[in-house]
């Protein structure tokens, strides 16, 4: 059957007469009597009795009327979908990305668009960067966010977004805390506390310490910076972060500092080589690069090199 048909048969019983029908679909009258009648032969029951040119509904009519009207329901839904998939107002959007970007400016990127697609899904899922780069192979997310320690290619495609440079923590009453640039010879035989083995940052940091015989003591191992973060502030160690770590800092006793020689890296945007962006992913990629622009104006982040 067609939908030109059951529009008919719609209009049909909701105005009474073929003359109405046809006002209101801005067709023939005839063209309502064809197009009730094509409903008919292709239901195999009488819809309507006639005589005298004239329609009545049979008690099988009102009982399609309501599956039809269910039927209108949802394409007018399914029309009011396409309009607000149109307008970046439906569906969903999967990210993946790194603990520390979930715990801080992905918060803010996610409160904005919100405000500007409030029936639009946000799923953030917390990865470390093999996962990471394994959900962007797999197409189980539509954006990701990483921190790049090597140039690697990760078969995605990839946004360079802004420099990152690693901060030396510790409590404010810690006897670093008073110099203004911490050298990483002064690292040494101090009291660390780290994130978990399989980090891109504790991996470098490892490199660096192993390269130029720095001898430090790991207190406690943790797999979000968020913990670390709260351990120095609890006086149990100093600690090497992402820049973005520092927006856990406020209201804490622990205070930043830049090392010496500096150790940087990039963050970047990856995303599907083999599938395009929903128009609601694209708008959600827009609200991180405003954030990076954001976080760049007030020094946690740096430009890209030329």
């Amino acid at each position: 059957m067609k939908l030109k048909e059951i529009e008919a048969f719609d209009a049909f019983m909701k105005h009474g007469t073929t003359k109405a029908a046809a006002d209101a679909l801005a067709i023939s009258q005839s063209m309502v009597s064809r197009l009730l009648s094509g409903l008919e032969e292709e239901l195999g029951f009488a819809l309507f009795k006639r005589s005298r040119n004239q329609l009545a509904p049979t008690e099988e009519a009102f009982l399609y009327h309501a599956s039809v009207l269910r039927l209108m329901a949802s394409i007018r839904d399914t029309q009011k979908d396409a309009e607000a998939i149109s307008n970046n107002q439906l569906g969903s959007v999967v990210v993946a990305a790194q603990p520390i970007f979930c715990d801080t400016f992905l918060l803010d990127v996610i409160k904005r668009f919100k405000e500007r697609h409030p029936k639009v899904g946000v799923r953030v899922v917390d990865a470390g960067l093999q996962e990471l780069l394994k959900m962007i192979d797999n197409n189980t997310c539509d954006v990701a966010l990483g921190i790049t320690l090597e140039a690697d290619t990760y078969g995605a495609s990839v946004t360079r977004l802004a420099r990152c440079s690693a901060r030396c923590i510790m409590h404010r009453d810690h006897e670093l805390a008073a110099d203004a640039v911490v050298p990483i010879a002064n690292l040494q035989n101090q009291t660390f506390v780290e994130l978990m083995a399989d980090s891109p940052l504790r991996a470098r940091v490892d490199y660096i310490m192993q390269t130029i015989d720095i001898k430090r003591h790991i207190a406690a191992e943790l797999r979000h910076m968020r913990g670390v973060c709260a351990l120095v502030d609890r006086g149990v160690g100093i600690a090497v972060i992402d820049p973005i770590a520092e927006l856990l800092l406020h209201g804490t006793a622990v205070v930043s500092k830049p090392l010496e020689p500096a150790i940087e890296w990039e963050m970047a945007l990856l995303k599907s080589k083999s599938r395009p962006l929903s128009k609601v992913a694209d708008a959600f990629c827009e609200e991180i690069l405003r954030e990076i622009d954001t976080l760049k104006g007030v020094g946690i982040l740096k430009p890209l090199a030329s």
